[in-house]
Parts: structure tokens; C-alpha cells; sequence
């Protein structure tokens, strides 16, 4: 196995997405390119990343692999990288271990050992969604500062105008909303019914993390279920889904 990517900066931040909720998990290497699902140690998040072989320089793979690495580890490694470094990844099948080769001006091998994680199948959550919408991440991620001001939990929701986000404590109250009809708004607002639930507003920082200004997140809400944020970090492709906070 050998996988060459152009940049390795570009792939740290797809690893870092990964990582924010994900202590170790296990790429899944095919013909069509790199996966992961995994849920968080609480078991309230999940993430589904892929990341095709179109975007990669070169893509050499005799047989499908699944590889077990600790991400912050990785991340460290990948940190060192400078801009316009290449990264190279290969596999020492025999030491049980990834090579990571980051080339610029010099070249520097790491050598990562893989861990043994046993990984089941995560299906995704099946979810009738009752909003769909698509909205420019800094949006998202100003309305989450604000309700850190008030509170550990944030509401998202939806109605047929337009987008809100709100939080409520002894602190006081956020009510923060975005028309439909705001160029915020992209692409796409459908909302089959007015809908909202309640997440930790640190788990939602998380995952919106890795977006910058220009990123256009897809949203999905139904009321009392997970909800879903989607986005593109470069080539690849990082899916979320948080479980709501149930009052009773």
C-alpha cells in the first residue's frame, strides 16, 4: 500500500475533524478510497468521513486494509508538516505499523504504530428529517459563541421562514434567527414542519470546528432526534450526527 497526498496540511485537517470527538479509530482503505465511522466514548456522537482516491496524487493498493491509529498521535505528526509538504503513507505490514513520509525541502519518515481496535458496522441513523437546510458555517459558529454567554445546551430549529438557534439559563436568553430568504442561506431551505431540539453546545463546537468562513454546512433537524451536519473539508467529505439532549 501507498498513498500519496499533495498536501499534508490539507490532511491533517481532515484527521483534526475526525479527532475533536474521536480518541482512536479505524480507516477503512478500498479501491474507492478512505473511510471511517465511528461514535464518540459517550456514545451521543457519530461521525462518517470518507475521503475518495481521485483526491489523492498517487493511490496504490493491492488489498482492501483496515487501520487502527491513535488520531491525536497522528495529528501530532501530521503538525509537523510545513506548507507545501507532501505526505506519503505505506504500510509495514511485518512491524504492524504505518510509515508516514512528510517531503518538502527534507525528507522525514515517522513510523506510527497500529492499534487493534475492534470496530463493528455502524449503520447510519434512518431519520425522516422534518428541515433540511444549508447555511455558511460562521453563521452557525457565531450563534454558537453567543449561547456560550448563557448556557451549557443550544436549540436548533427550523420553521418555514427561517433558521434559529437559541439558549436559555439563569443567565438569561438567545434568540438568534436567520431568514430563509438571507444570503446565509444557500442552495437549499426545506422545511416540512416547524421542528427544533436541544444538543451540548460543546459537542456542536466541536463538530463545527474544522469549518472555516466559506464552508457551506448542511443541516438536518427533527424534533427529539439526532440531528445531522454535514460539510467538506477539502477532498473530503465529514458527516456528524449528535444525539438530542431529551428532557424530562
Amino acid at each position: 500500500m501507498k498513498l500519496v497526498f499533495s498536501d499534508a496540511l490539507a490532511f491533517k485537517k481532515a484527521v483534526d475533524a475526525i479527532a475533536v470527538l474521536i480518541d482512536e479509530a479505524e480507516f477503512v482503505i478500498t479501491q474507492t478510497g478512505l473511510t471511517l465511522k465511528a461514535t464518540d466514548p459517550s456514545q451521543i456522537s457519530m461521525i462518517d468521513f470518507s475521503l475518495g482516491r481521485e483526491a489523492f496524487k498517487e493511490y496504490n493498493l493491492s488489498e482492501p486494509a483496515k487501520i487502527g491509529l491513535d488520531l491525536e498521535y497522528l495529528s501530532g505528526i501530521l503538525g509537523r508538516a510545513k506548507s507545501g509538504d507532501e505526505l506519503t503513507i505505506s504500510m509495514d505490514e511485518k512491524q504492524a505499523r504505518l510509515e508516514v513520509l512528510l517531503k518538502g525541502a527534507s525528507a522525514r519518515k515517522f513510523s506510527v504504530p497500529l492499534i487493534d481496535i475492534s470496530s463493528q458496522e455502524l449503520p447510519n441513523p434512518k431519520i425522516e428529517f422534518d428541515a433540511e437546510l444549508k447555511v455558511r458555517a460562521d453563521i452557525l459558529q457565531d450563534a454558537l459563541k453567543d449561547a456560550s454567554l448563557i448556557g451549557s445546551h443550544i436549540t436548533l430549529g427550523a420553521d418555514a421562514e427561517k433558521f434559529f438557534v437559541k439558549a436559555t439559563s439563569s443567565k438569561g436568553e438567545l434568540n438568534n434567527e436567520t431568514p430563509k430568504t438571507d444570503k446565509a442561506i444557500v442552495q437549499e431551505f426545506s422545511v416540512k414542519k416547524e421542528c427544533s431540539a436541544m444538543f451540548p453546545l460543546d459537542y456542536m463546537q466541536y463538530m463545527l470546528k474544522a469549518a472555516d468562513s466559506s464552508t457551506i454546512a448542511g443541516i438536518n433537524i427533527k424534533a427529539s432526534a439526532p440531528i445531522k451536519i454535514a460539510y467538506k473539508i477539502g477532498s473530503a467529505n465529514i458527516c456528524y450526527y449528535l444525539a438530542p439532549r431529551i428532557e424530562g
